[in-house]
């Protein structure tokens, strides 16, 4: 295999000028056994006021996996956990098996508490990404979660362009999907980026036809500034729509970015929640064909294994065909572990991840102590000189096994709750149309015509449902604008009896062009909501659909005000269903 290639003429000005931190790198010495050191300011740990660090944990198998396209529900080990103690300080002598409070709460280097950053690194080089097409493979780096992956990405690869200082032939530019998770908008927009939507289907983002990667390449027009050379992307699960990209479409997309030169930002949050019921269950209730296609299938047969069959059985990462080393992936353990984790970490060529070191030093610093302890506690264990991630345990924690035992239990969890999610919206998409206040096209008594209300496709992965709406169909489509009905429509759902709370299009529209009509859009989230609530829930949804669609009038809809803050500040004392899923 060829080295990664050199992507240092993408380098920020700042990123080229930036050198080790000379104090951090004193750290490294700070570990010697029996070192008196004299040179760093570090504070005496027996100072610290944590004697222990304590809590009580799931084990790996308290939630069931999906099997065989289908979930059950959790067994005898629902409830089933166990007790975790980080002491004071540990009797290891290898500071890679060092998980004490003296050590995770004392200064570290940028990569963080070493069991932490040696179990990411090879978690995510021998089993998430055991076929990455280069020399050496990546490296990784901890980070404070995937938005500040992404932040330290962008400062690494772009330059801030000023419309009042700058030429407009100097301002870079930023791909995304045109429907797209918009803090990572708002992380760029400052810097004035060009931030350049790609057109979607129910997959993600397109290679090929109007308004795809191609065509936006080929025809790019230089007024607007230079041609984008990074791609921000998620490419499982899609925020918004919950798209999962086929590895065959992420070839024709690297196959491009390889063209003209452009490095993909991954972020993938929702890796291991993959769907392998949804095609066949959104076939099977719509009467349609089923792909035996999209059936189980082993994505690292053509090399190694990651030595799991569930993970073996997981779309790969754009990783496993990035020959050139043109790949920044980010990971978080927000969806895995929790998000006040705000921990993650970052995959890369090992040039890149130096970079992003450097970055780190003077920036966030390694991430927080007592969040790493903890995490690695979880699944590393109190290892001792004799003992690894895989080999017998030393105490009481998950090690690898039961680490990918949890992830797969995670996915099975979710799983099910968007087969009742979807089930329920498939049984509720029509209204009949004399219901609706609608004329049927023959006699009532010989022909009932059904009335769509709404679409959309079962998602793939990830945790939302990207609904279209099919407000052409309203009663009261033409005496008011699309977007007002919309809006109208949102309003009544947020009330009493229904009590429905729904991500409207235009939060995730990054362009005026897909913020037009964004209207047709929500986002719902099955993620939050109980696991026994939510076909309850979404029948409170349908119910409140069809109570729209009888509408006469917008009395009551439109016209106070508010905005949507105040509509929820307002909704704060109901027990309201938030299919929103805020901080996703």
């Amino acid at each position: 295999m060829a080295p990664p290639v050199d992507l240092s003429h993408h380098y920020a000005s700042t990123t080229k000028r930036r050198v080790g931190s000379s104090i951090k790198d004193l750290y490294k010495y700070f570990f010697i056994p029996g070192i008196a050191n004299l040179a760093g300011g570090l504070p005496n740990p027996s100072y610290f006021p944590y004697d222990t660090l304590e809590a009580t944990v799931a084990t790996p198998q308290r939630f069931q996996p999906s099997s065989n396209g289908t979930t059950k529900k959790s067994g005898d080990d629902a409830k089933s956990s166990m007790r975790l103690i980080v002491p004071k300080e540990s009797h290891a002598t290898d500071v890679q098996n060092r998980i004490d409070v003296a050590t995770a709460l004392q200064y570290v280097t940028a990569e963080g508490l070493p069991p932490m950053a040696s179990f990411v690194r090879q978690f995510t080089r021998h089993h998430l990404h055991p076929n990455v097409p280069y020399a050496g493979g990546p490296d990784t780096i901890l980070t404070t979660g995937a938005t500040d992956g992404f932040s330290k990405s962008i400062e690494v690869f772009t330059n801030v362009w000023d419309p009042e200082r700058d030429w407009i032939s100097q301002r870079e530019g930023i791909l995304c999907e045109e429907f797209v998770y918009m803090n990572a908008v708002a992380t760029v927009k400052p810097r004035g980026l060009n931030v350049v939507p790609v057109a979607i289907d129910t997959q993600g983002m397109l290679a090929r036809g109007k308004g795809g990667l191609a065509d936006v390449l080929e025809n790019w027009d230089f007024r607007k500034g230079r041609r984008p050379h990074l791609m921000y992307t998620i490419t499982i699960g899609q925020n918004p729509t919950g798209g999962t990209l086929s590895v065959e479409r992420k070839k024709e997309i690297y196959a491009l970015c390889h063209r003209y030169d452009i490095i993909i930002i991954e972020d993938d949050p929702y890796w291991n929640l993959q769907y392998p019921s949804a095609t066949a269950l959104e076939a099977q209730h719509r009467g349609s064909p089923i792909d035996t296609a999209s059936g189980k299938r082993n994505y690292n047969a053509h090399g190694k294994s990651s030595g799991y069959e569930f993970l073996d059985s997981l779309v790969p990462s754009y990783l496993s065909l990035d020959t050139d080393g043109r790949v920044v992936r980010l990971d978080t353990f927000s969806k895995t572990i929790a998000p006040g984790c705000r921990l993650g970490w970052i995959t890369a060529q090992p040039a890149v991840i130096e970079r992003l070191a450097r970055v780190t030093e003077t920036a966030t610093q390694a991430p927080s102590g007592f969040v790493q302890a903890m995490v690695a506690k979880l699944i590393l264990g109190q290892q001792t000189e004799r003992t690894s991630t895989n080999s017998s345990k030393s105490d009481c924690s998950w090690q690898m096994d039961g680490w990918v035992r949890w992830l797969e239990g995670l996915r099975g969890g979710y799983e099910r709750r968007m087969q009742d999610m979807c089930s329920t919206l498939e049984e509720g998409r029509y209204i009949i149309a004399t219901d609706a206040g609608l004329e049927s096209s023959e006699e009532s008594w010989e022909v009932v015509d059904k009335v769509q209300m709404y679409d959309f496709s079962w998602p793939t992965g990830g945790m939302f449902v990207w609904i279209k709406l099919r407000l052409d169909t309203h009663p009261l489509y033409g005496r008011y604008n699309p977007a007002r009905l919309s809006k109208a429509l949102w309003v009544h759902l947020t009330q009493k009896p229904y009590l429905c709370l729904l991500g409207p299009g235009d939060l995730f529209a990054p362009s005026q062009e897909t913020l037009n009509r964004s209207w047709q859009y929500y986002r719902l989230c099955f993620a939050a909501m109980p696991e026994a609530d939510v076909k309850d829930i979404t029948v409170r949804l349908v119910d409140g659909f069809r109570a729209f669609w009888k509408r006469t009038d917008l009395d009551g809809l439109e016209g106070n005000g508010e905005d949507m803050s105040q509509v929820v500040r307002n909704m704060e004392k109901e027990r309201v269903a938030n299919f929103l899923g805020s901080g996703c």
